[in-house]
């Protein structure tokens, strides 16, 4: 084997895994009859397990990026898995399919996110997001989930063919795929291009205003596919708009500046402001991720000043806050569909004090209070900003923080309401240990980020320092 490919061997492992993993998780369906139930998530879970051992062990040649999205993406796929696995079979759509388009989506999403070409960026992308199309309609008999496939397709393949043209005038403009030499080249057509790029990555952030599709999305996928899509996704695709604020040249930066200034400070509006008026908990989560998404657009702008980790720390804190939080209105749902109406989760806090505590864990640091993941993130992205001097955006994000504390509330004390409700089963589908498992992982998680952060902080550092 010629010595450049030996070299480059080890930095494959990870796409590698996840790739053999969705064909071995189909071929495996072959034998599956007479074989144990859990066969397929398991098999499935060992290869996701693989990017994340690979992410702690890898030699210095890895990029650090790789090696933290490696990571992350490895613990959201995982967790997904864990949250599908007696969710999907009670519910009768635990095929090979559903495991092995997780895994292909995973990777995808790596790919995305250690994208430094135009062209690898736009494979990821629609790797990630053509996977995520069907396992949203992973139900077949389910019409809400078909129709949030068809949501979701739709517009997504507008921002698509956005996003290719925009690529298209930066490449026209510059000559190179590269993503940092095509924007160090500046000029008005690289920065047109540029322009409609962010509309096409915004599409996938649900940023505002092209935020639609998100409720109703979120509202008529799977639960746990739910998870995967507001926190695998968004995180990679958070990584391509960090890439591009930092890339960018200083005159692309001067004229799209305010356009992200605007769609950060709308963001955090429509999400927090919109989540006010929800009486679905599916729809309340979604609108709290489009303003999640409005404060990772704040730290890319100050990407320079620190927004970078900044950044990074929230999208780990926010990918376990939704994962949790999805995850959890699966578990507490029951066998015929997901419990959504706020008022179907008074008393659960006393029915099911574990799976509805870790909801609330979930939802108070989604809200940013301490001691959790929330509130430290939230810290290091509203001082990133103000060190970049956009001391306005940050003013106007602590206050839609505190709005987005409100709804979140009003979810927890829902649940320790001492009325139940009569019309929705008070006793779920079984939850099962690895969901269960998972949901408290996750809670561990928020509230030791939240304590103990430095840790998180100090790698993030290192890796984004290049040390790594």
């Amino acid at each position: 084997m010629p010595a450049q490919l030996t070299g480059l061997f080890p930095d494959l492992i990870p796409h590698m895994a996840l790739a053999a993993g969705g064909l071995a998780t189909l071929g495996a369906a072959i034998f599956r009859r007479g074989a144990p139930k859990g066969l397929l998530p398991i098999l499935a879970a060992l290869f996701a397990l693989v990017p994340g051992i690979w992410a702690f062990q890898s030699g210095p040649d890895a990029s650090g990026m790789t090696r933290f999205y490696a990571g992350l993406l490895s613990a959201i796929t995982l967790g997904t898995i864990g949250l599908l696995a007696r969710y999907a079979d009670e519910r009768k759509f635990s095929g090979d399919a559903l495991y092995g388009l997780t895994l292909w989506s995973a990777l995808g999403m790596l790919l995305l996110a250690e994208a430094t070409d135009w062209l690898m960026l736009l494979l990821g992308l629609e790797l990630a997001s053509l996977c995520l199309y069907a396992l949203v309609a992973a139900r077949l008999n389910d019409r809400l989930g078909a129709e949030a496939a068809l949501k979701y397709f739709l517009p997504g393949a507008v921002a698509l063919a956005t996003l290719t043209f925009g690529i298209s005038l930066i490449y026209a403009g510059s000559g190179t795929l590269d993503i940092a030499d095509s924007l160090a080249a500046g000029g008005p057509i690289v920065t047109a291009g540029l322009a409609l790029a962010l509309v096409g990555i915004g599409f996938k952030l649900s940023l505002a205003p092209i935020h639609l599709w998100t409720p109703d999305t979120y509202q008529g996928a799977p639960a746990p596919v739910a998870a995967f899509l507001s926190t695998g996704s968004k995180a990679a695709t958070a990584a391509a708009l960090l890439h591009l604020c930092a890339d960018a040249s200083p005159d692309a930066m001067g004229v799209l500046s305010p356009a992200l200034v605007a769609i950060s400070g709308l963001s955090m509006a429509v999400g927090n402001i919109g989540a006010l008026r929800q009486k679905s908990v599916k729809r309340l989560l979604a609108y709290s991720s489009i303003a999640q998404m409005g404060y990772i657009a704040m730290a890319a702008l100050a990407v320079e000043s620190g927004g970078g980790e900044a950044a990074l720390f929230y999208l780990a804190a926010y990918a376990l806050m939704d994962l949790g939080a999805f995850g959890a209105v699966g578990a507490l749902s029951g066998d015929a569909a997901d419990r959504d109406a706020i008022t179907s989760y008074q008393g659960l806090g006393y029915d099911h004090p574990w799976l509805a505590g870790a909801l609330a864990f979930c939802l108070l640091s989604l809200a940013g209070l301490p001691p959790t993941a929330g509130f430290i993130g939230k810290f290091l992205v509203f001082g990133a900003a103000l060190r970049a001097g956009y001391t306005g955006l940050a003013v106007f994000g602590i206050l839609m923080a505190v709005i987005g504390i409100f709804y979140a509330l009003r979810l927890v004390a829902t649940l320790y309401m001492r009325e139940s409700v009569e019309a929705y089963p008070a006793v779920p589908a079984p939850a099962g240990p690895a969901a269960g498992l998972t949901l408290w992982a996750v809670a561990a998680g928020l509230l030791w980020l939240g304590v103990w952060p430095g840790p998180l902080m100090a790698a993030i550092a290192k890796l984004v320092g290049g040390q790594g």
